[in-house]
């Protein structure tokens, strides 16, 4: 295989930089401040949004080899890692979690997973949540082979981090504020290093446990070799954790599509565009600013 087929960049072709489109929403003009909704959901049909900028460098480094990869059950990560491999032609290996999901029939995102030729397998619980121990790891790669290259839960290692730094590039200058939902962290961590001078980075997680600031100065420090402080959380729009909604956040999701024509992802992307409007109301962006929300993916579909 030439180096030109194994690089995603030149492969599949990506819509970079991806769409930024003004939206006129009252609940934010009624404050003076003005939303950008960042399509990265556009960038490439079966790798949209922060898959496409965590895995791209990934792929580049995999050069081919088998890529082995952990995620649960509705993984979008799982499933974009194994698109890639089915159009790009290398192996891939999906570690779940849940062992006892393995006597279930596959639900919609891991049967796309298994269709796209990913070889699924379920670790129990307990041993998942060790799963980057080098005992775990070593199990793994004498199972599977030990040229496969290991890529993190989410996608979010150094490599990941500094292809979402040209999310932030390509946004700066563009907006005061740039708003993502958070499961890992990556995305934040990569970019809020590519935005300069006052601009900053918002994350709104998805996850309950007020752990994440410490994952993402971590993920800064190795990817660039110092944390920044030009980016901060918002905890309180979980809305229970992952993988869960609130009537609230359904109705908001229905109103946000009704309004402007666009179905959205409801685990990350109407978390994200709910705190927004709810900070809008509580004026907390200045009056003549501008804030962009990254539309990480698209609604999940079998």
């Amino acid at each position: 295989m030439t180096e030109e087929a194994l690089d995603p960049t030149t492969a599949l072709r990506p819509r970079i930089p991806s769409p930024l489109q003004p939206v006129e929403d009252e609940r934010f003009a009624r404050h003076g401040v003005r939303l950008l909704l960042k399509r990265d959901d556009l960038i490439h049909p079966a790798l949209p949004g922060n898959k496409w900028r965590k895995l791209a460098l990934n792929l580049r480094e995999a050069a081919g080899r088998p890529v082995l990869t952990f995620g649960g059950a509705y993984s979008n990560h799982l499933r974009a890692t194994a698109a890639a491999g089915r159009l790009l032609g290398f192996p891939t290996i999906g570690v779940v979690r849940g062992d006892e999901l393995a006597h279930r029939p596959l639900n919609p995102s891991l049967a796309r997973c298994a269709a796209d030729g990913m070889r699924l397998h379920f670790l129990d619980r307990a041993t998942y949540r060790r799963k980057a121990e080098p005992e775990v790891l070593a199990a793994l790669r004498e199972r599977f082979g030990p040229g496969a290259y290991t890529v993190p839960e989410g996608g979010s290692n150094a490599l990941a981090v500094r292809g979402c730094a040209e999310l932030g590039r390509e946004l700066d200058g563009r907006a005061d504020v740039v708003a993502v939902a958070c499961g890992t962290g990556g995305t934040l961590a990569g970019l809020a290093a590519g935005l300069t001078g006052d601009r900053r980075a918002l994350g709104f997680p998805v996850l309950r446990g007020g752990f994440l600031a410490r994952e993402i100065r971590r993920s800064q420090e190795e990817a660039f070799g110092a944390a920044g402080d030009n980016w901060s959380l918002d905890e309180r729009f979980h809305c229970g954790g992952y993988a869960r909604t609130t009537p609230a956040l359904d109705a908001f999701a229905d109103d946000f599509e009704a309004r402007h024509g666009l179905p959205l992802e409801r685990l990350y992307v109407a978390k994200m565009l709910y705190g927004l409007v709810t900070l809008a109301q509580e004026g907390a962006f200045p009056e003549g600013s501008s804030v962009a929300a990254v539309v990480t993916g698209p609604p999940l579909r079998p």
